[in-house]
């Protein structure tokens, strides 16, 4: 974290002349977060999206979008170091990924969270979660579960430096849902839908 840290402290000029971006891949570690149908982990499908989006911005939009990732490996990160990148590089948008896991098997559909207090970027938070629960919903066809509010720590520690948004992709414990996201064409798709919507917004 140190060494990215520094590196990203360097760049300096090139920074400000791009929508910087921090994807948040959840959980890592000896943290898989949920486990779902097929023995799918949370850790593993968001360090994947994180690392398409990552992907498909060099290749696509380098000039005007760049993309850092809280981890890229199966590795740890603590809540607190998550956010200290995001203030560190003054970014546009901090995005964490998550997948979600209910005892019922018919639970669906995408959730997003913005902190639940009134804070500097959080009109701009819940804008955006918005119109990534609707971008979903028409490209790819998830079920909307609402735009809802939350304390948890990551929002928490970011939501006064930039807009800060926690998105629950679905169901891994929903057959349907955790099968869905199991595909690579599927993750591609969802990564590239999220891309999109980045790169049209004015943040």
């Amino acid at each position: 974290m140190i060494l990215l840290l520094k590196s990203c402290l360097l760049l300096g000029q090139d920074l400000d002349e791009k929508k910087i971006i921090v994807i948040d891949p959840g959980h890592g570690g000896n943290d898989s977060g949920a486990i779902g149908v097929n023995n799918l982990k949370e850790k593993s499908i968001t360090l994947e999206i994180a690392r398409l989006i990552s992907e498909l911005a060099e290749k696509n939009h380098n000039k005007t979008v760049e993309i850092y990732q809280t981890r890229y490996s199966d590795t740890l990160i603590s809540l607190s170091d998550r956010g200290k990148l995001a203030k560190v590089l003054n970014v546009d948008l901090f995005l964490s990924l998550h997948c979600n896991h209910s005892d019922n098997p018919n639970a669906r559909g995408v959730e997003i969270y913005v902190f639940n207090q009134r804070s500097k970027f959080l009109d701009e938070a819940t804008w955006f979660g918005f119109q990534l629960q609707a971008d979903l919903n028409d490209k790819l066809g998830f079920e909307s579960r609402g735009v809802k509010f939350a304390n948890f720590q990551v929002l928490r520690e970011t939501t006064d430096f930039m807009p800060s948004v926690l998105l629950e992709l679905g169901f891994l414990s929903n057959e349907d849902e955790g099968n869905y996201i199991s595909e690579y064409s599927n993750i591609k798709k969802v990564a590239l839908a999220i891309l999109s919507l980045i790169k049209t917004l004015e943040l």
